[in-house]
């Protein structure tokens, strides 16, 4: 018989009190879970851990940060509140079809993190006060024919979206070390 490995270490979401019964606070703590769930995935991984990629696609955990950081200013920002905002696709690579993220040169883990808490903060204030129903602006991101989504639909748009990465990030650091997450 083999040696018994350690269980791996998991990190459980922190979700909304289901006691909570208004849709807009449902939707906001859903996201806020999220949103608290990237940094402590990335808790514990070494400096080369976190910008070398362990998939096909060649993105890296500090990629994923600073993707969902401009994800967040798109379609809160930019999209919802209709901010003028200087280079909103910044976290695209014009010059690769390989590798979806480019992460700015010189950034570190504490810069993109701190980065990531900050770009939330600023959009919590950017729909601060306002209900889901509402509609985002007609500028910007959305200056099309079609009907703007509400901010609801945005919220659930970005829990997918936080969702997703954050299923692959659980893929990545399990590769890297073993931990596995919720």
């Amino acid at each position: 018989m083999g040696e018994r490995r350690a269980a791996p270490r998991r990190d459980a979401l922190r979700e909304p009190s289901t006691a909570v019964d208004d849709p807009g606070e449902l939707l906001a703590g859903f996201l806020d879970g999220y949103r608290e769930a990237l940094a402590r995935k990335l808790d514990g991984l070494s400096d080369e851990q976190l910008v070398v990629s362990r998939v096909p696609s060649g993105w890296s955990p500090l990629g994923l940060v600073w993707h969902l950081t401009n994800v967040e200013r798109r379609w809160l920002r930019w999209g919802f509140a209709g901010e003028r905002l200087d280079d909103v696709w910044a976290d695209a690579d014009p010059d690769s079809t390989d590798v979806p993220w480019r992460v700015p040169a010189g950034a570190t883990a504490a810069s993109l993190l701190a980065g990531h808490r900050a770009e939330v903060e600023r959009c919590r204030a950017a729909v601060a006060g306002h209900d889901i129903t509402e509609r985002g602006a007609e500028t910007g991101r959305f200056a099309d024919d079609e009907p703007t989504p509400t901010l609801g639909w945005i919220y659930c748009h970005l829990i997918q979206e936080y969702a997703r990465h954050l299923g692959h990030l659980d893929i990545t650091r399990e590769l890297a070390d073993g931990h596995t997450g919720e």
